[in-house]
């Protein structure tokens, strides 16, 4: 059974940092691509970030980009994402997923993780 388990979220003040840990089991995505999403409060889920897995290609919403940093510990088959000059609007829950191409629907999320920033 594949699962994907987001970690890692919680309560920070704008301007700080949180690392949220999305780990992988049943399976191993060395072909796919592993993405961040959010979802705030009222809102529709959004893209935050991207990597390809087997070449480390990535991507970010322009919200994020300078900000925020995706990577991958194959060893750990844990996907990262550093989030750092947090800002209220980051508030939401973060969701990890995987898909076989950057144009395919994702295939599997996870739980999710909550990413509260105050001002």
């Amino acid at each position: 059974q594949v699962q994907l388990v987001e970690s890692g979220g919680g309560l920070v003040q704008a301007g700080g940092s949180l690392r949220l840990s999305c780990a992988i089991s049943g399976r191993t995505f060395s072909n796919y691509v592993m993405g961040w999403f959010r979802q705030a409060q009222g809102k529709g889920r959004e893209f935050v970030a991207r990597i390809t897995w087997s070449s480390g290609s990535t991507s970010y919403a322009d919200s994020v980009k300078g900000r925020f940093t995706i990577s991958i510990d194959n060893a750990k088959n844990t996907v990262y994402l550093q989030m750092n000059s947090l800002k209220s609007e980051d508030t939401a829950v973060y969701y990890c997923s995987s898909r076989t191409s950057v144009t395919a629907s994702s295939e599997y999320w996870g739980q999710g993780t909550q990413v509260t920033v105050s001002s």
